[in-house]
């Protein structure tokens, strides 16, 4: 059974810095993609960004490119996400999610993944 457990959420002040962790557990090979999406209060969850396992590729969406990281340590199968110069609009409550890919490239699965976390929710002060 697939599972991800999302954790590392907390109050951030605007300018910090965050790391978020996905705990994996059920994949049996490495056809798989792992993302991270978000949902800020009234408005509808948006995938941020997404990394192949068998290639490491990545893609991020415009909003956090440049200032987040995706990356897998496969010695515990968890994934990370790290974003930095945090803004107030990134305050959201944060979902680890993952899928099976046949492809090099993740940016059309970013959104629609089928497997999630429960989220761990970010706060971002001014």
């Amino acid at each position: 059974e697939v599972q991800l457990v999302d954790s590392g959420g907390g109050s951030v002040q605007a300018g910090g810095s965050l790391r978020l962790s996905c705990a994996a557990s059920g994949f049996t090979s490495d056809d798989y993609v792992f993302g991270w999406s978000r949902q800020a209060p009234g408005k509808q969850r948006e995938g941020i960004g997404c990394i192949v396992i068998s290639t490491g590729g990545t893609y991020y969406v415009d909003s956090v490119k440049g200032r987040s990281t995706i990356a897998r340590d496969h010695t515990n199968n968890t994934v990370y996400l790290d974003m930095d110069s945090l803004k107030p609009e990134d305050t959201a409550r944060y979902y680890c999610t993952a899928d099976l890919i046949y492809s090099d490239s993740c940016n059309l699965l970013v959104s629609g993944m089928d497997y999630w976390g429960k989220g761990t929710l970010v706060t971002v002060s001014s």
